[in-house]
């Protein structure tokens, strides 16, 4: 089984990363195998004809399981996120489960995830299980902030990664 991660937050390594890799560690025990913090890549997002970021498009749309995680802005995810999001082809860029995950100032924004991350996740091709994830920025470190969801995301999430399997 393969683990991914895709973070569309402007800042690298910030608390969206932290996030996202609690999520994948708590739905499969272990590490993610590939992570990807878009704003390590530079400019490099912006060129369709950049082989690096063709290979973390084909890894990410292999994995088994793939967070997509950002911070919540004007109500939706990341242009950086969409930027990444938009070399996928429809209906079969990706081919296995999707979360979206979003972090946000406060609960305001909480239906983000399932109005604007989900619809693009499964547009290209991934299952997404459950609804999307929304946690509130200043809580992105409390396991209690994630409890809820993965009490009910997770058996689901098991049983299809045995299917996938």
């Amino acid at each position: 089984m393969t683990t991914a991660i895709v973070v569309g937050n402007p800042k690298p390594a910030s608390r969206t990363l932290d996030a996202a890799t609690y999520v994948a560690t708590q739905l499969t025990g272990g590490a993610p195998d590939l992570v990807v913090d878009l704003a390590t890549l530079g400019t490099a997002i912006l060129d369709w004809s950049d082989p690096g970021i063709g290979e973390l498009v084909t890894q990410v749309g292999a994995a088994d399981l793939v967070v997509f995680a950002s911070p919540t802005y004007k109500a939706a995810y990341t242009g950086l996120l969409k930027l990444f999001l938009d070399r996928f082809a429809g209906g079969t860029g990706l081919s296995g489960i999707a979360i979206p995950l979003m972090l946000g100032g406060s609960p305001a924004h909480s239906l983000a995830p399932e109005l604007t991350l989900r619809p693009v996740l499964t547009e290209i091709g991934g299952t997404v299980p459950g609804r999307g994830l929304y946690v509130v920025d200043s809580r992105h470190d409390d396991p209690e902030a994630y409890a809820d969801w993965l009490a009910a995301t997770a058996p689901v999430v098991s049983r299809l990664l045995e299917v996938h399997a």
